[in-house]
């Protein structure tokens, strides 16, 4: 039930958001003329490794430059970048990756082989189900780029500000995974979108118990 309507939402939203994603393609190819995608390497179901599409937001050699966590002033994001964002624009082309089974409309957030093999065992538990749009870590840590603004090191930063209740999150989401769970998810996430409403993880964390 989940995978049939992972295809089925994910198939119409492409449909229906068609026309906006080819305007965002040609404002990011306008910006600096490079490609308007960023295929990076995460790890998704299993432990298996896959490219995920995004718009790009940064520099076309991003990658050389620095590392995987970007703040808001990270010098690499472009102008157009920085909107894309702020608004989780650039992450609308990952419906791909969930028509093509790699991702789910909800799920824990991929993350790179590096953070992956620092998981004890108990997080491993994260890799049996497929990573998603979105899910309870996503709405707590709606804007990351703001918790590592001015960070030195924004790879150390997120690895102490973030990541602990992320993955603890991640691992509640898990425990309770199941349809009625990805609706409410996908309504808050609406409302934390576009209404910039607070989301509770004490209640996601009791959940989850």
């Amino acid at each position: 039930m989940k995978r049939a309507f992972d295809l089925f939402i994910a198939a119409a939203m492409l449909l229906f958001l068609c026309p906006g994603l080819v305007v965002i393609a040609g404002m990011v190819v306008l910006g600096d003329g490079g490609s308007p995608f960023f295929r990076g390497w995460r790890v998704g179901l299993s432990g298996k490794p896959f490219r995920i599409l995004k718009f790009r937001t940064m520099r076309p050699d991003a990658e050389r430059l620095g590392g995987s966590s970007t703040a808001n002033d990270d010098p690499r994001v472009t102008r157009i970048g920085a909107v894309l964002r702020r608004y989780k624009l650039d992450e609308l082309p990952q419906l791909w990756n969930v028509l093509c089974g790699e991702m789910s409309l909800v799920g824990p957030r991929p993350e790179v082989q590096r953070f992956v093999d620092l998981y004890t065992e108990e997080e491993r538990a994260i890799l049996t189900v497929r990573p998603g749009l979105t899910d309870w870590a996503s709405l707590w840590n709606i804007d990351e780029g703001a918790v590592l603004e001015g960070s030195a090191d924004p790879d150390q930063a997120y690895c102490e500000l973030i990541r602990p209740k992320k993955l603890q999150l991640q691992l509640a989401y898990v425990r309770r995974a199941g349809f009625w769970t990805d609706l409410g998810i996908l309504y808050q996430t609406m409302g934390a979108v576009l209404f910039r409403v607070k989301f509770c993880e004490a209640r996601a964390l009791e959940l989850g118990s």
